[in-house]
């Protein structure tokens, strides 16, 4: 394992932000015999957590390490229930388990995983530019604890969150517009009731207008609770305002232990997320699921073909955009289409009011319990558009690889 202070001129991979997708990147660039600089503007990788923390089990193991350690996971969900704007309550049966994770120890893993393969880590390095000659990106410019220097590299990842500054300084339009950023804040709340293997997911325009609130669960009665309210909703009241009303109606006396803030991307993946000797990832490349919006399984698989991709055009001398373009390939068909699926989809149920959700649920509770899956819900929600349900089935079922 390699973690020093020590910077040298020149590396093959530079990398970003080592959150999950960074991490990813650095690791498999590392791992593919290359020399890698994986920089962190914090003082400690995984500090402050932005994120409810929720994955698919499957997801984690496939990708990480099978069995997950227990210091990464804080619960194992079996059930989603989902409360309409009526307060009924709807369980969905999930086919696979997923995890709450600490995302504190479980991002320090990750990031230790790409150090050990090789990658040199950097923390409280905050990237201000990058550095470009004859149309490519060639490096980047950093303050490493109060020094600025340059660093080059042959090919630079950038993992550096939504609206990424670095892609927008590489030439890469990263913006988002209002109606498809999803303004969030959550805290992590301690003395509640709760169901210990569920995750609670609520529907309401009173406190989460465009959006939803959520309830995760990390064990002991503690859980992340939180909302995310659409941009087009946000000169109503600050999400802030609009978790105090959820609060005062669920969890009036529970205790706070922590708080978070920040924007999710609920778009389509960016256009543009390859260019000479440079690729995006993760939120920086808007790979959140537009519906969810969950983005770390997707950002940890958009940063294990970066890795790998940018490792292999370095080796072979051509880091050209249409040599790293490979990557933009490969994301498109293992996740990008269904993201495509997804958004739109998204957009779809937008358009639903508060009445047309609570005819859903009431529709849906007269299934028989065995078949209360996604699949029927959507086939409930959207029942005289055959054309939706044929997509939805398609993007629903097993896949293989």
């Amino acid at each position: 394992m390699y973690i020093s202070n020590q910077i040298d001129e020149h590396y093959d991979v530079i990398v970003v932000g080592a959150g999950p997708s960074g991490s990813m990147a650095a690791w498999h660039a590392a791992r593919n015999g290359v020399k890698v600089l994986l920089l962190e503007k914090d003082r400690e990788v995984g500090i402050p957590v932005r994120c409810a923390e929720g994955v698919a089990k499957e997801a984690i193991e496939e990708l990480v390490e099978h069995p997950a350690p227990a210091s990464w996971i804080a619960a194992e969900i079996k059930k989603f229930r989902l409360y309409s704007p009526n307060g009924t309550p709807v369980f969905v049966n999930i086919d696979e388990a997923g995890y709450v994770l600490h995302r504190r120890l479980f991002d320090y893993d990750l990031a230790l995983k790409a150090a050990s393969a090789g990658a040199n880590l950097i923390t409280h390095a905050a990237v201000f530019d990058v550095i470009k000659k004859n149309g490519a990106i060639t490096g980047v410019r950093a303050d490493v604890d109060g020094e600025k220097m340059n660093i080059r590299s042959s090919v630079v990842i950038a993992a550096d969150g939504v609206e990424s500054r670095v892609a927008r300084w590489a030439g890469i339009n990263s913006t988002v517009k209002l109606k498809d950023i999803d303004t969030c804040v959550q805290l992590t709340l301690a003395n509640i009731q709760i169901d210990e293997d569920t995750c609670d997911f609520y529907f309401s325009s009173d406190f989460a207008p465009g959006g939803y609130a959520w309830v995760f669960p990390k064990g002991e009665g503690t859980a992340n609770v939180g909302l995310g309210v659409s941009g087009n909703y946000g000169k109503k009241k600050t999400p802030e305002e609009f978790l105090q009303i959820y609060l005062e109606r669920h969890f009036p006396s529970a205790s706070v232990i922590s708080k978070t803030v920040g924007g999710v991307p609920v778009d389509k993946t960016l256009k543009e997320i390859v260019t000479n000797g440079f690729l995006v990832v993760g939120d920086a490349a808007h790979q959140v699921n537009p519906i969810s919006g969950g983005g770390i399984t997707s950002g940890m698989i958009a940063g294990q073909i970066a890795g790998r991709v940018a490792a292999e055009a370095v080796k072979k001398g051509d880091v050209s955009k249409k040599s790293l373009n490979r990557y933009a390939k490969e994301w498109k068909k293992r996740v990008g289409k269904t993201h495509q699926q997804y958004y739109r989809l998204k957009e779809i149920l937008l358009k639903f009011d508060e009445e047309d959700l609570n005819n859903i649920a009431r529709d849906y509770l007269k299934l028989d319990e065995k078949k209360r899956n996604l699949l029927n819900l959507f086939k409930v929600a959207f029942k005289n558009n055959p054309t939706i349900l044929i997509e939805i089935a398609k993007f629903l079922a097993p896949r293989k690889g």
